[in-house]
């Protein structure tokens, strides 16, 4: 028995910068994607938009921390999906990130930003939003 395809009329808008930001805004958690040993890795992680920039944070020598001693490419990723609607927006990251080393900047986002799965995550990086993707899917 052969199932009969899903008829949608939703359609992808792109959305502007400044919206696409807000939505990343709105949302405590998304994905970050880095590489290690030339391989894809995909971690979700609770993250504060600071600006033109999302801030994380990570445990001292984890697979993060241990990618961006020097600035490096990094994706950001977060979404809010209804599958019951088949509506929702996407909001993707592109840029370079950096360690959090001034003392007093770092110990801000760390009251800001309290992780959660422990309290052991004291390497902060900053993300900059070089190249800001969002994507609306509405009916």
């Amino acid at each position: 028995m052969k199932s009969e395809p899903v008829v949608t009329s939703a359609r992808m808008i792109e959305l502007g910068r400044e919206e696409s930001l807000a939505l990343l805004a709105s949302v405590p958690v998304g994905r970050v994607g880095f590489t290690v040993k030339a391989l894809p890795v995909i971690r979700p992680v609770n993250h504060l938009v600071d600006g033109e920039t999302v801030v994380i944070r990570t445990r001292a020598g984890s697979a993060l921390a241990r990618s961006t001693p020097v600035e490096e490419i990094l994706v950001y990723e977060a979404d809010q999906l209804d599958p019951l609607t088949r509506t929702g927006w996407s909001v993707m990251i592109t840029g370079r990130a950096v360690p959090v080393t001034d003392p007093a900047e770092a110990a801000r986002f760390r009251d800001l930003l309290i992780p959660w799965a422990g309290e052991d995550f004291d390497e902060v990086v900053r993300i900059r939003a070089d190249l800001v993707t969002g994507y609306r899917l509405t009916r």
